[in-house]
């Protein structure tokens, strides 16, 4: 019995240090906790495979349609031509062949001066001229015949080119007592009356020619580019009126205050009633090119600071594309340069990047543009 009572007691102690040990090292604990854990970590790690989730962004098929930018300047109309007619001598005014607002062709007389002195040195220079010229005429029969020298017929025809010459200096001093117009157009103002006296060099009269009127306006640097000879342009009028015209001057020199181009706009003015110092709107046109209108909201900027939008084409891929604005217009941007074949991302375009595949929601154009 003690034997047995013994062994029953190194058991019970060997089973206590045992469970001891067992407690200290926590493991009972830990067994629960580590399967819990381990499905979790499990749980929470996707699958390599697992695509990541697709953003969805509305687009819409862009209209092209052909689009020439209007460029709007302002301007005034001038005299195609405009002359102050001035007296070529001193003397008294003889006679004044025009009014204010009279209406003349080329080669009109305005006025002549008092000028019998020349008028005279005319008649004896013509009298001269006759003289010499019929002297010459004997001469050459004479010589001719053998009855004038050769130094008699060459001092004959010296003085023939001596009246020729005072006949012509004779004839200058009597044209410069008249004045006649330079070209056809409207008297626009008389300075001078008859019986005045004038110097030579003093103001007549102003001739405007109206026929064609010219605008007169300038370009910005930005727009001359677009600008050409022979371009059409539409003028209206302070007064409402509404012409076309043509550029017939563009000016390869800018302003050094303003960085402007004077360009000159004919415009027909037959009858005259347009006047000249008329405020004008011209308004022109560039060249047509293939462009889009966009919602204002639709532009980004790239990395580099380019200005465009994004587009996605038919594999679903979205991509920037850099666009040129031609005008801000009523009903959006006017773009040039977006490609054909792809639809114009409206909605999301922020939350994506170059290369992200991206599932579409088409959008009809009119639901987007006001």
């Amino acid at each position: 019995m003690p034997s047995l009572f013994n062994t029953h007691r190194v058991i019970a102690v060997i089973v206590l240090v045992a469970a001891s040990a067992w407690v200290i090292t926590g493991e009972f604990s830990a067994v629960g906790s580590q399967k819990a854990d381990a499905a979790s970590e499990v749980a929470a790690k996707p699958a390599p495979d697992a695509p990541a989730p697709l953003r969805t962004v509305g687009a819409v098929t862009p209209v092209f349609a052909d689009y020439a930018r209007e460029i709007r300047i302002a301007g005034a109309t001038e005299a195609d031509k405009s002359a102050v007619l001035a007296a070529r001598a001193d003397g008294i005014v003889e006679l004044l062949d025009v009014v204010q607002g009279q209406t003349v062709v080329a080669n009109d007389l305005v006025l002549r001066l008092e000028g019998a002195e020349a008028w005279a040195g005319v008649r004896t220079a013509e009298s001269s001229l006759t003289k010499a010229t019929q002297e010459l005429e004997v001469g050459a029969a004479l010589f001719a015949k053998g009855s004038l020298s050769d130094l008699e017929l060459t001092s004959r025809r010296a003085a023939l080119s001596a009246a020729e010459a005072m006949l012509s200096q004779a004839q200058a001093v009597a044209d410069r007592l008249t004045l006649s117009t330079p070209f056809a157009g409207t008297v626009d103002k008389v300075d001078i009356a008859v019986g005045e006296w004038v110097q030579s060099g003093a103001p007549i009269a102003t001739l405007l020619s109206l026929d064609p009127i010219v605008i007169k306006a300038e370009v910005s640097e930005r727009d001359i580019a677009l600008v050409r000879i022979g371009s059409q342009a539409q003028v209206r009028l302070v007064n409402g009126a509404e012409l076309k015209g043509t550029v017939r001057h563009v000016a390869r020199q800018a302003s050094a205050q303003t960085r402007t181009f004077v360009i000159d706009v004919a415009l027909p003015n037959a009858d005259g009633a347009i006047p000249a110092g008329m405020t004008a709107e011209v308004r022109l046109f560039a060249p047509p090119e293939s462009a889009v209108t966009v919602p204002r909201s639709v532009l980004i900027l790239s990395d580099d600071g380019s200005i465009g939008l994004r587009a996605v084409g038919a594999d679903n891929i979205a991509r920037f594309v850099p666009i040129n604005i031609i005008e801000d217009g009523e009903k959006g941007l006017v773009v040039a340069g977006v490609p054909t074949g792809v639809r114009i991302i409206v909605a999301g375009q922020d939350l994506i990047s170059d290369g992200d595949a991206v599932i579409v929601s088409e959008i009809p154009i009119d639901a987007v543009m006001p």
